[in-house]
């Protein structure tokens, strides 16, 4: 059952996607068009997620988001919460590697919706030309999110965060919203299986500006891991009350 279940949601979710892409492409006239664009694809896939595979995605501590421009560093499990924050911030904008924008269509959205592109072929420079197109979506009173680990992780992986995050944060004087989540339970990355249960997505209470970096990139760490851990022993606890547990992580090293 749980084949079959995850099997109807995957086909659902590529259909969809490629029907919502390809049939919204006159949206791309701006980045107004192309946010509603992402919204209507992350409530797409989020009620998908529910109705087939028996996933519930609940966002808690959404009275912590203040307004106005912001930096969110959310932890990064799986694909589910690249596309359900669009559903969260009215003004979203990632960071992402600038090889996205070559995926036809997708690409195309992406390009036009606003994000902040990475050319890691620029090396040195890339940090800031990162810089400047970040302050850039900040005057504009963008909602900027990055996945301050670079890539998605195993669940309960050893946390590996880059300097990205510490270096916007000092670097653009906003409040940064730290987010944890359990997502990689029901989603797991590079995974076939949707596993039914509740996924969750937690914004912490936001870390004002002023911290030296240093200080911030351990305050945001310990904030965003502590509260991933107690996440991740909850939804492991709800899954094997419903007869699918997750086998523990084979342990992983970290040079971090």
């Amino acid at each position: 059952m749980l084949f079959l279940r995850s099997l109807a949601f995957n086909l659902s979710f590529y259909a969809a996607t490629t029907v919502i892409a390809l049939g919204c492409l006159p949206a791309l006239v701006s980045r107004r068009h192309v946010l509603g664009v992402a919204r209507l694809w992350a409530r797409t896939t989020l009620w998908l997620l529910r109705v087939l595979a028996g996933t519930r995605v609940e966002f808690r501590g959404l009275e912590n988001i203040p307004p106005g421009p912001l930096l969110v560093g959310a932890k990064h499990q799986s694909a589910l919460e690249t596309l359900a924050l669009c559903a969260v911030f009215p003004e979203f904008s990632y960071i992402l590697k600038r090889e996205l924008l070559f995926i036809p269509v997708v690409g195309w959205h992406l390009s036009r919706g606003g994000m902040v592109a990475i050319d890691r072929s620029k090396g040195n420079r890339a940090m800031a030309l990162m810089n400047a197109a970040a302050a850039d979506a900040i005057a504009q009173g963008h909602q900027l999110i990055i996945f301050p680990e670079g890539t998605r992780r195993p669940v309960n992986a050893p946390p590996v965060y880059k300097q990205g995050l510490s270096h916007l944060y000092a670097a653009l004087q906003v409040p940064c919203l730290p987010v944890a989540l359990n997502t990689g339970l029901f989603w797991p990355r590079r995974g076939f299986l949707r596993r039914p249960g509740t996924a969750v997505i937690a914004f912490l209470p936001p870390i004002p500006p002023g911290l030296e970096r240093t200080a911030f990139h351990a305050e945001v760490l310990e904030r965003i891991e502590t509260a991933s851990n107690a996440l991740l022993a909850d939804g492991r606890a709800e899954l094997a009350a419903l007869g699918h547990p997750v086998p523990e992580p084979r342990p992983e090293t970290s040079a971090a």
